[in-house]
């Protein structure tokens, strides 16, 4: 299918959050997180999350991947695919719950495990940063010295991304060539003679796209999300509309506020009485008495 996204809410979760594709999340964790042979995770259990999202942004643009690691690491993926400033307090937020919710009432501290935000972004957010790929732990501002492990946030964003060599990619890479919508099945080929999991989710892919049903449900979302990018661009043409009035009005309000003083100040200096002038320019006293003041006349 052309253009198909695979940032869908629908096809991601059934993607990466089934526990029947748990070795393709297990591939697109240990790649992001930059996990070797002897060190990869090695198992996953997802926690339940299938509440339907309330709100339009919510149900539009935000999926929720929860899971425990096998070392006890806490995850959670989420995919944003419209604009929103507030990602970072966002992002801190969700990943609090998540680091609190470890612990049961009277729980010692020493049972807290490291929890991990991933946050994968269809636009660019971190306008400083030139890599598609940042990762934030907490750090002492003089010595940048980590003060715990147990902090980690990622943003991954998509428009920054660029494959460099086909021939030296890494995990994180083929997943994020993957997701990004840049390459071609042919080259998604080609990515996947270094990473097996491309062709199995390239694999799935097809299979997705070939159930009615889930076609289209996909489908229905991606009108959901194309409505969302017109109303939003209806009200903000609007409200750019509103302000050219309101900016004119202003304007011509000024003006003439500038124009009654002026001619207020020929007056004055021409020796006319306060009282005259006020009513001459349409001024209160006070205003005109302020500018005999300022004039010193």
């Amino acid at each position: 299918m052309e253009n198909f996204n695979r940032l869908n809410d629908l096809y991601f979760k059934k993607l990466l959050g089934d526990k029947k594709r748990k070795n393709l999340t297990l591939s697109f964790l240990n790649g992001i997180l930059n996990k070797d042979d002897e060190n990869c995770f090695t198992d996953i259990t997802f926690l339940d999350k299938d509440n339907e999202p309330l709100t339009l942004d919510g149900k539009l643009s935000k999926l929720d991947i929860r899971a425990d690691l096998n070392d006890g690491t806490q995850v959670d993926i989420e995919v944003q695919v419209c604009p929103f400033k507030l990602m970072a307090e966002r992002s801190l937020y969700y990943w609090s719950k998540m680091y609190s919710e470890q612990l049961e009432k009277g729980a010692e501290y020493k049972k807290l495990k490291k929890a991990i935000a991933i946050n994968l972004l269809a636009f660019d957010y971190l306008e400083d940063e030139q890599d598609w790929h940042n990762i934030y732990n907490l750090l002492n501002v003089k010595s940048h010295n980590k003060l715990t492990d147990h902090i980690e946030i990622h943003f991954l964003e998509l428009p920054k991304f660029t494959l460099k060599d086909m021939r030296k990619i890494r995990a994180s890479e083929a997943w994020i060539a993957y997701f990004s919508g840049k390459y071609s099945k042919e080259e998604l080929e080609e990515i996947a003679m270094t990473t097996p999991a491309i062709k199995e989710a390239v694999e799935f892919e097809d299979t997705f796209l070939q159930n009615k049903i889930e076609r289209r449900a996909y489908e229905q979302r991606e009108k959901a999300i194309r409505d969302y990018y017109s109303y939003m661009s209806a009200f903000k043409e609007e409200g750019l509309q509103q302000g050219i009035q309101q900016g004119i009005q202003q304007g011509l309000q000024k003006g003439r506020q500038e124009e009654k003083i002026k001619n207020a100040i020929n007056f004055l200096k021409l020796g006319v009485d306060v009282e005259t002038v006020a009513r001459g320019v349409n001024l209160s006293i006070n205003e005109v008495e302020q500018l005999k003041t300022k004039l010193n006349i």
